[in-house]
This record gives structure tokens, sequence and C-alpha cells, in this order.
């Protein structure tokens, strides 16, 4: 391992992070597990970043993968794609986005990059309003929208980004206040803010904010907030890379906990529908999507293989309820967790909903980001056979928890037994 880490270091660039003191090397997964190149074998509750969406090795979609790779793996977007169709049709209904249309692309970043693109376009600005600490991808675009200076190299930007309060519920100058009376101030926080610009584009939010932490706001900001943002004719972005598909087990989408607002205006996915092949895309209404007066392809996007794959897996996830699953056992972890971490001093908060969960470690007596006390329970965890990931707005101190939506009462159960020990141990 030291010599594939050494080959690693001398080849490829210092910021791409690597978890843990020695990194891993997984070298195969089946069901909810993974196997590293020394033969240990561990219970994945990071899913390779919220992306192995239903199980490792999912039969149906290898199968349906490797019947597709041996009848043809490309031809890009001038050639007609009936997997591509299928899947877009399945998508646009899904969505609730009336007369929807769908453009695939092959990751989260390129996704939210096509629709700063479409909003920008459609309302003729290039001012955005994003959520502080939020995160939307890598490319130069979505890092100047990104709120959370942890992921965000630079301040350069094609954009103008304009950021607005309300995505992390117990930080900040309105944690203090009642659900009704924290989005009243949000509220008027945005309202004061459109009063100083014009012609905003769009506003783009993360239901819960993925490497932030797994923050959220109180049901029903975003709801507030679109009867501001329809005032002005500003568009509403939905990024569901990470919350999307069932995750919170409540609802399919994360738009939906703000439900009473109505769809978004666009709607931008990634990660578990591919259950890891490499599947994005955007979804909007017709006038949206089609106000673009160039001509456009994808040469990867939409691809007869990763169309193939998402296909079998939202089959999947759709025949076996996932959704539910993730409600069920979901609602079980996140109360083992609770309890586990109870009596923990450098534990400040375990939130989430369905089966992504947050635990936010802070220096004990204070709110001081404790990211020492998320990296140890990391190493902890790991030496015991679970995989965690971990982000958060204040210097990474937060546990990210988001196994499969398949995960069992039993898997459960393990996990949060194996966590209990490594936030003990601290």
């Amino acid at each position: 391992m030291s010599n594939l880490y050494d080959r690693h270091r001398a080849v490829l660039p210092e910021w791409l992070a690597l978890y843990y003191r020695e990194p891993l090397e997984i070298t195969h997964g089946e069901g909810r597990h993974v196997w590293d190149a020394d033969g240990n074998r561990y219970l994945d509750f990071f899913g390779g970043i919220l992306t192995t969406m239903t199980a490792h090795a999912l039969p149906e979609v290898t199968k349906a993968v490797a019947e597709q790779a041996g009848r043809i793996i490309h031809s890009s977007t001038l050639y007609l794609n009936r997997p591509m169709v299928e899947l877009a049709e399945r998508i646009a209904t899904l969505s609730g986005i009336p007369d929807a249309r769908v453009f695939f692309t092959t990751s989260g970043t390129e996704a939210n990059d096509t629709a700063l693109l479409l909003a920008t376009a459609y309302r003729g600005s290039s001012q955005i309003l994003a959520m502080r600490n939020s995160y939307h991808g890598r490319s130069f675009s979505t890092v100047g929208i990104t709120g959370n200076r942890s992921w965000s190299p630079t301040g350069l930007s094609p954009l103008h980004t304009l950021y607005v309060h309300g995505g992390v519920r117990t930080r900040g100058p309105y944690a203090q206040y009642s659900d009704e009376r924290f989005i009243e101030a949000c509220v008027a926080d945005l309202e004061d803010l459109l009063g100083h610009t014009r012609d905003v584009a769009a506003l783009i939010a993360e239901p819960i904010q993925g490497v932030g932490g797994f923050t959220a706001p109180p049901d029903g900001l975003y709801a507030a907030f679109r009867q501001v943002l329809d005032r002005h004719g500003i568009l509403w972005i939905s990024d569901e890379v990470q919350t999307g598909w069932g995750r919170t087990g409540e609802h399919f989408w994360g738009w939906q906990a703000h439900g009473q607002a109505g769809p978004p205006d666009i709607l931008t996915f990634a990660k578990g529908i591919g259950n890891g092949m490499s599947i994005g895309g955007v979804v909007a209404r017709e006038e949206v999507m089609n106000s673009l007066d160039a001509n456009s392809i994808s040469t990867f996007g939409g691809s007869p293989v990763t169309m193939a794959a998402g296909l079998a897996n939202l089959g999947y996830l759709l025949d076996h309820d996932l959704q539910g699953n993730a409600r069920r056992v979901g609602g079980l972890l996140i109360e083992r967790i609770r309890a586990a971490a109870a009596g923990v001093d450098a534990v400040r908060e375990v939130r989430g909903r369905g089966l992504m969960i947050g635990v936010e470690l802070t220096r004990p007596g204070t709110d001081l980001a404790h990211p020492e006390a998320a990296a140890a329970v990391l190493e902890t965890a790991r030496e015991n056979g679970l995989l965690l990931g971990k982000g958060g707005g204040h210097n990474t101190s937060t546990l990210r928890i988001a196994p499969p939506l398949s995960l069992t009462v039993a898997e459960a159960e393990e996990g949060a037994s194996i966590l209990e020990q490594a936030l003990h141990a601290l």
C-alpha cells in the first residue's frame, strides 16, 4: 500500500484529498460492505460519497452494464439513444416539474454548471443567490457560488454571487429563534439583499447541505423564499445531487420538504442514480431548458452504458421501496446514534433525515470546531471495520453518515455500535 501511496503522491495533485493516516485501497464490494487490498472487510457508511446508493455489486446494475457494453458503449448525443430517452422519461415524471426536459451530464459539478448556464441565459443576468456554507462542485463557475470556504479555492468567478442566510439552522445570528421566527428572519434578510441589487438570475440551494455537514433549514424556508423569488422573477434551482432519490426517507426529493412552494424551476441530480456510474443531469421547465439559442451536444453525457445502469438502478430502488427503507432504518439509526453520543462532550449535535446523518464535533464546552476529533473518530471506526465520511462548514468537524439505501437493521446496529466505541474513545 505504501508503494501505491508514494506513486499517488508522485503523479497526482497535492490538493486531491485522501482519508486516513494510511490511505485505503478498496478492491471490491458487495451489498453494504467493501474490502481493502489487505483483505480487511468494512461496513460502508459513506457509499463513495453518497454514490453507491442501492448496494455494491448490485446484480441488476452490473448485468445491465455488461449487456449494454456488449452491444455498444458509446455513440454521443448526435444519435438517438433509447436508454437515454427511457431514463429521461422516468426522471421527468418523477421530478414533479411540469413539461420537464432532461439533459444528462457526467457529474454533479457539470449538472450545476449547466443549471447556471440555463438560468443566466434565461434571465439575462450573471447574478446568483447562493446559501452560506453551500457546496455545488469543483468547476470554475461552481466554486464561485460555493459558500463553504474550505471547498472554494478562488474568489474569481464569471458570476456575481450573493450569499443568503438560512442553510444552517443551529449556527449564526438566528440560531436561538424558533423555526417560525428563523424563517421570518431569513426571508427579511433575503428581501433586504434584493433591495440592494437587480436582475438576479436564480437562487441555487441544497435542501440539505452535503459537504457542509448535512445541515438544513426548517421545513418551509424555501417555500417562503419562493414567494419572494417569484415576485422578482428569480428562478429556483434545487441542487439534489446528494438529497435526491429518496435518501431523506420522508421525500423522494429534498425540495419536497418545502413542497408548498411547488417544484423548482430547475433541479440538478447526480451521484446515486448511477450507483457508481458517472451520471449527472438537469431537469427544467421547457421554456427554461430551451432558452439557449446556440447548438450544444454532449460527448459523454447520456452514454448508453451509464443510462442502462441508471435505468436498472432506479427500477431497483422503486421496486424495493428503498425510500421507505431509508425512512425506517434511518429513523432507527439516528436514534441509536443519538443514544450513543449521549454523554460524549465533544458531540455538539446529531442531525439528519433518513440515511443522511451528521454528527458535529466541537471542543467540549464550546462551539469551536474540532477537526482533530473528527479525524480521530474516522481512524478508530476504520480500525474497527466502519467507513464514515466527514465535512462541515467549520473545518470538517462533522461526521457524515450515508450508507446505501438497502441498509438492514442489523447493519445499522452494527455500525452504530462501532461508532459508539469510536466516540467514547475520544
